[in-house]
């Protein structure tokens, strides 16, 4: 008989937000962007994670690399493990990766999804969260990376 799933939560404590950053080690970037846009928080952001000691995969299908990593189209595509996935993407997108990353099998599926500053999807974070999976809604991994990885 398989146990039950641990059930994932949201996370709003600053005390566990810390401990999500400090953790960190490798970062599954969705929506990242590349050199060509260095104006733009999907890749200035990134950028600031991979200063702090964190390995970043970009996952966009429109850019071939960034800050060194290969890209690939989808996160299930990203044949190495990564233990978060921060997201730069609109929230109506948002329940379809976090299906596809549910749909990963449970060793390879990140412990915490990040959505950036003003994403926000209840139901795509109950799902994950019943998946086993802690979910960061509406703030800024650059932010935390900045006040926990010095």
């Amino acid at each position: 008989m398989r146990p039950e799933p641990v059930a994932g939560r949201v996370v709003e404590s600053e005390d566990d937000l810390a401990g999500i950053v400090r953790a960190m080690r490798v970062v599954a970037v969705i929506g990242m962007k590349d050199e060509r846009a260095t104006d733009q928080p999907a890749y200035g952001i990134p950028q600031i994670v991979q200063a702090g000691g964190v390995r970043v995969i970009p996952v966009n299908p429109r850019i071939r690399a960034s800050l060194g990593e290969a890209s690939y189209a989808r996160i299930s595509d990203v044949p190495d493990a990564f233990d978060a996935a921060n997201v730069f993407r609109r929230a109506s997108n948002v329940p379809a990766h976090a299906e596809e990353i549910l749909a990963l099998p449970a060793p390879r599926r990140p412990r915490v999804v990040w959505l950036q500053t003003g994403i926000v999807h209840e139901g795509a974070a109950a799902r994950l969260a019943a998946g086993g999976i802690d979910v960061v809604m509406d703030r800024c991994l650059g932010v935390y990376m900045s006040r926990y990885r010095r």
